[in-house]
């Protein structure tokens, strides 16, 4: 196999379309998706046409819009390319209209409340900025969403506006600095984290099957203490699985660059190369629905839940954001020249102030149900948001502060825009993995984000955040009389104003809650506490003014996920009751009567049974208060199912209802550490991380 001749190979591409293409028409289309115009359709029936072509040469018999509801993941309806011509016989057809626009039932999708379920009608339109592709023997042509009305229900149409308004104000900041681009470019590189299990196994765990996390397990002998598994060599199983997913990403055009064994057991992770903020938000979404369908080919599941095992690592995705310039310039990697470093401080100042202001929005981005689970627990960063520049960085823009020289590893002193900046080399510092977001050399990490969430929530917020810092920037520069001066200025005041959002420390540490508490950081500890700041006035006024979302679709957004959040925790309710009351107390209630006759055998002989009394005394105390909490934990159920308040609602599912469930599960967990194994009737965590 030659990875370049089957790299992209499944991808309706630049170069399949200039080759395929007529000239004029390739031409108009990418003057069309440069300047963001509506494409004429005698341009979409040639490049329909000729996309049809190709699709079928790969096998392909239908077309799909693909596109990416409130839901999380991805959705397609599937058409035939058949279109009869009479007597029995068809042509295989696809038209510029049906390449630009879809119809798909709306009905059925998160709305939020800006449609009603008798309103079905939706539409699809193209994203000509992201190619198409075959999957599965369909075309798959990525769109956006919207409903009748115009009221947008997906993830890509606010992120491709964010990704316009960001650009819009960086270019005016790279006028300021006489820089020749046309073009910023937000860029990212999610890398995802995940765990691979044996299918048979899973499919003994109604858990699992459901919630895609374990709502009980006793921890094993081993975790991942001794590290040994981290980096470790992959075993050969999961090594295959890992071949053969590289080698499908690839087909796809997507960038799969580096493999490697997490922290804890059967824990791993994929990072691609940085790409285009859009087209890496699409490539995320297809990587994670082929790491589930190619662990089915070899027998396993890959779980991406964010905290599928209690007691050991949950899996994160590291959303690596930078800004790209069309002329190849990475913004924030520092540069030689007092105006590269000028401009350079300048867009970092952009991030810090916008990290600090909206800080509680960018929470929101991380919050899910199963996020609660992982955020604070020693493997991810808490639920408080901060930065880290590392020393270097941050001993400049203290020496900016403070008015004094800096005097670093570097030799010359440094004043902005008129002196020499010292030129910053690119790992100027050691990385931070307890920050949730991170300066490491030319880019952020935010290590916040869940396994399975989509990114184009948190850079839609990104892209939005840090371009009203440009705009204030921007406006401030363009409207003074010395721009040296000002510009020195606004790097000073900036980071004076909003420094307690920097800290360089240990994120996992006591310390630092109690500090961040002190600096007025925001904690906001649980989906349902943080989801109410997403409609607040100032996130309502960010998104209005800059046209990413209406009011309206700001309150959907959070209704949508305060909904979400209830119904998650809902199904794991109801699963742990199925499982406490079909599975584990009628197993442990087995294992008793089989105590039960051990002791009255061994008391008939005069033989001691007293260890087999403990074990049985002790099981059937936890299996009445087993039972007991479950009938709790109905009665909640039955409570919450009254709730009209979608807040409210969260917040009971949050303080009442996961607190109930966590009880239940302390006493189940202990059970299961006293149950002889041929009694207990669920795969073990030791089954579940140490059988592949």
């Amino acid at each position: 196999m030659k990875v370049p001749e089957i790299f992209g190979s499944l991808v309706f591409s630049d170069t399949v379309m200039r080759e395929r293409l007529p000239k004029e028409t390739y031409v108009a289309l990418k003057r069309t998706i440069e300047r963001n115009e509506t494409l004429d359709l005698s341009v979409a029936n040639i490049v329909a046409n000729a996309m049809k072509d190709w699709a079928i040469e790969k096998n392909a018999t239908h077309y799909t819009h693909w596109f990416q509801p409130m839901t999380g993941i991805t959705a397609e309806k599937h058409d035939s390319f058949i279109s009869p011509i009479g007597d029995g016989k068809i042509i295989m057809e696809f038209s510029g209209r049906e390449l630009i626009k879809g119809e798909p039932d709306a009905s059925s999708f998160p709305s939020g409340g800006l449609r009603s379920t008798f309103e079905a009608r939706g539409y699809t339109a193209w994203d000509p900025t992201s190619y198409a592709f075959i999957k599965d023997g369909t075309l798959c042509i990525p769109t956006v969403f919207c409903s009748y009305g115009g009221h947008i229900l997906d993830k890509k149409t606010p992120l491709l506006r964010s990704m316009q308004v960001i650009n819009t104000q960086a270019l005016r900041i790279l006028k300021i600095f006489r820089t020749k681009a046309k073009r910023v470019i937000p860029t990212v590189g999610a890398e995802q984290e995940y765990f691979l299990i044996d299918k048979d196994l899973y499919n003994k765990r109604k858990d699992l099957i459901y919630c895609g996390r374990t709502l009980f397990g006793a921890r094993p002998p081993k975790g991942q203490e001794l590290g040994d598994h981290y980096f470790g060599a992959i075993k050969t199983r999961v090594a295959a699985y890992m071949k053969e997913l590289d080698e499908t990403l690839w087909k796809y055009g997507i960038l799969a660059k580096t493999k490697h064994n997490e922290s804890a057991p059967a824990q791993h992770e994929l990072a691609p190369i940085f790409d285009n903020c859009n087209i890496a938000t699409d490539h995320n979404q297809l990587t994670m629905e082929i790491m589930k369908k190619v662990a089915e080919k070899h027998n396993l599941v890959c779980l991406l839940h964010e905290k599928p095992f209690a007691g050991v690592n949950g899996s994160g995705k590291h959303n690596n954001w930078s800004l790209a310039t069309d002329t190849g310039i990475n913004l924030l990697e520092p540069g030689i020249s007092p105006k590269d470093n000028a401009q350079f401080l300048l867009f970092i100042s952009a991030v810090i102030r916008a990290v600090d202001i909206y800080q509680d929005i960018l929470r929101v981005s991380a919050a899910s149900a199963g996020n609660d689970h992982r955020l604070g627990g020693t493997e991810a960063p808490p639920a408080i948001i901060s930065m880290f520049l590392g020393d270097e960085l941050t001993a400049i823009f203290e020496a900016l502060a403070s008015g004094n020289s800096y005097k670093g590893n570097s030799i010359a002193d440094m004043e902005i825009g008129v002196r020499c900046l010292p030129k910053l080399p690119k790992d100027n510092t050691d990385r931070n993995r307890t920050s949730p977001f991170a300066f490491t050399g030319n880019k952020f990490e935010f290590r916040m984000l869940g396994s399975n969430a989509s990114i184009a929530c948190t850079n839609t917020i990104l892209n939005t955040i840090i371009a009203e810092s440009l705009d204030y920037f921007a406006t401030e520069l363009e409207n003074c009389s010395d721009v040296n001066a000002t510009l020195s200025a606004l790097i000073k005041d900036t980071y004076i104003k909003h420094k307690r959002i920097v800290f360089n420390g240990n994120n996992y540490c006591n310390e630092w809650i109690e500090e961040a508490g002190r600096r007025g950081l925001s904690n906001l500890k649980s989906v349902a506490t943080a989801l109410p700041t997403y409609a607040s006035e100032k996130s309502v006024s960010l998104f209005n003014k800059y046209g990413v979302y209406s009011k309206e679709e700001v309150l959907a957004r959070m209704e949508i996920l305060q909904i979400n959040y209830a119904k998650t925790i809902n199904i794991e309710a109801h699963t742990a009751l199925e499982m406490v009351r079909k599975q584990i107390s009628p197993a442990v209630s087995l294992y008793c009567k089989e105590l039960a006759k051990c002791v009255y055998y061994k008391k008939e002989i005069g033989v001691n049974f007293d260890a087999e009394k403990k074990v049985l005394e002790r099981l059937s105390d936890n299996n009445v208060a087993l039972l007991a909490k479950s009938d709790e934990l109905e009665k909640l159920l039955n409570k919450a199912s009254h709730f009209t308040d979608v807040s409210k609602s969260a917040m009971f599912f949050s303080d009442e209802i996961c607190k109930t469930m966590n009880e239940m599960r302390a006493i189940a967990d202990n059970m299961e550490s006293y149950t002889a194994r041929n009694y207990w009737p669920l795969p073990t965590y030791g089954d579940l991380m140490f059988c592949i």
